[in-house]
């Protein structure tokens, strides 16, 4: 359900939260860091790009609620807050409204990614948009906004436009700071499921990455080899990939902790001298040291271009969606593997989805399966010959509609005035080199 957006200043303690920084507007937008200094968006660039991109490579669609019991709704519903308008697109202010069959896929759509709750890679679709400083990705607040745990925001962000099986084509862009709808910040109100990531200037690996193997000394308590193992990954001036924490076995109170071998340079075994594995003596941290070569690419806009932004736009109008639709329809048919760039094309319609406390949202019809899809880009006014044209909406969810078995809608929060200015003072805001 939407709230007002007070843009002139909102009750004090309204953005108490420590979460939340102080860009322009702050009395109106949330934001939160997602990473701050260079260092840290270095070492987040590390873990996607070590060990030959193995965490891009496996990461998964992330599985927050995708499928939902979304309805048209025929009265009632979402409005305009004001006149339609646009924000225009890098290279194309008068977007064609040619609806051609042969659609040329847009540059500007990729993958985020980013580890989720469970601490695994997880990734959305997302898109590109022009911006003062070429540097601004729109996609759903859910794949920002981490609502499964006590954390702001999701881990180790990262945008890849063009992404193909561990393929960079552009370089990946770190995510500096995400911009949100107040009620989405504090209430995850679906009908402001929505962010605009500030990202960095895009960087690709100038070296292949080295790796050093690493165990701790032992640890009896599982509480000291955890904290041992935070403090490796707090620390900004190093990538570690893989840390885990694993017991050692052996027989208890002979004393005999056993040995380590790196295996010249890999993460190695233990060897605990042929003692019982059934008790667990004690604890070690292991994990490897990781060292890349960065090199920067430019600003995102500069590679990709950016689409604009359509808002209060009238429902029922035409738009193309476009993102990287993965798993199952409910019948269990496998219609798409996320591997590739897909697209839909449909008239919005009024909707809503209880279940994400969403009253005023708009669908489409699209077959796009929801892990994978999330984040995928509504395009307002698409010129293929272009491949640009007016953000008018992202993908929050899908649903099988009339019960088939089969997804066959698309859903998004309706993009009006209060978008427009979480935009704005996304827009504004400069994110700079990390190398």
């Amino acid at each position: 359900m939407k709230r007002t957006l007070a843009l002139g200043g909102v009750a004090a303690g309204l953005l108490a939260s420590a979460a939340i920084a102080a860009p322009a507007h702050a009395d109106s937008v949330p934001s939160v860091n997602l990473a701050n200094t260079n260092l840290a968006a270095q070492q987040v660039a590390q873990y996607w790009l070590g060990q030959a991109k193995a965490n891009l490579v496996n990461a998964t669609p992330y599985t927050a609620e995708t499928t939902v019991s979304a309805k048209h709704v025929s009265t009632g519903g979402v409005s305009a807050d004001d006149k339609a308008g646009v924000v225009g697109s890098s290279g194309d202010q008068k977007a064609s409204t040619g609806t051609s069959k042969n659609v040329n896929l847009p540059k500007t759509t990729g993958k985020v990614f980013f580890t989720g709750a469970d601490n695994k890679p997880h990734w959305c679709s997302a898109t590109a948009l022009q911006s003062q400083y070429k540097n601004i990705v729109a996609t759903a607040g859910h794949c920002v906004y981490d609502t499964k745990s006590n954390a702001a925001t999701l881990d180790n962000w990262v945008f890849v436009p063009g992404y193909y099986e561990g393929k960079t084509p552009w370089g990946i862009y770190v995510g500096k700071t995400a911009y949100t709808h107040y009620d989405y910040s504090v209430y995850e109100d679906g009908d402001r499921d929505y962010a605009f990531v500030a990202v960095y200037n895009g960087v690709i690996p100038t070296e292949g990455d080295t790796h050093g193997g690493l165990v701790s000394k032992f640890f009896k308590s599982k509480k000291d080899a955890y904290a041992y193992k935070a403090k490796l990954a707090a620390d900004k001036t190093t990538g570690w990939s893989k840390l885990a924490v694993v017991p050692v076995f052996g027989k208890s109170g002979n004393g005999d902790h056993g040995t380590w071998n790196n295996g010249g340079g890999d993460h190695g075994k233990w060897n605990n001298g042929g003692n019982d594995h059934r008790t667990i003596i004690g604890y070690k941290v292991t994990g490897a040291k990781v060292s890349i070569g960065l090199k920067d690419v430019g600003t995102l806009g500069a590679n990709v271009g950016g689409q604009g932004l359509a808002y209060n736009q009238k429902v029922g109008t035409a738009v193309f969606e476009f993102g990287y639709p993965s798993g199952s329809h409910p019948d269990g048919n496998y219609a798409f593997t996320g591997k590739t760039q897909k697209w839909a094309y449909g008239k919005t319609f009024k909707a809503s989805a209880p279940s994400m406390k969403a009253e005023e949202l708009v669908g489409i019809k699209s077959s796009f399966t929801g892990e994978g899809a999330l984040g995928s880009s509504w395009l307002y006014r698409y010129s293929s010959a272009k491949r640009l044209g007016y953000l008018n909406g992202v993908t929050i969810a899908v649903s099988d509609t009339d019960g088939n078995g089969r997804i066959d809608t698309s859903v998004s929060p309706y993009f009006d005035g209060e978008t427009l200015a979480v935009y704005k003072t996304a827009q504004a805001n400069w994110s700079g080199k990390i190398v």
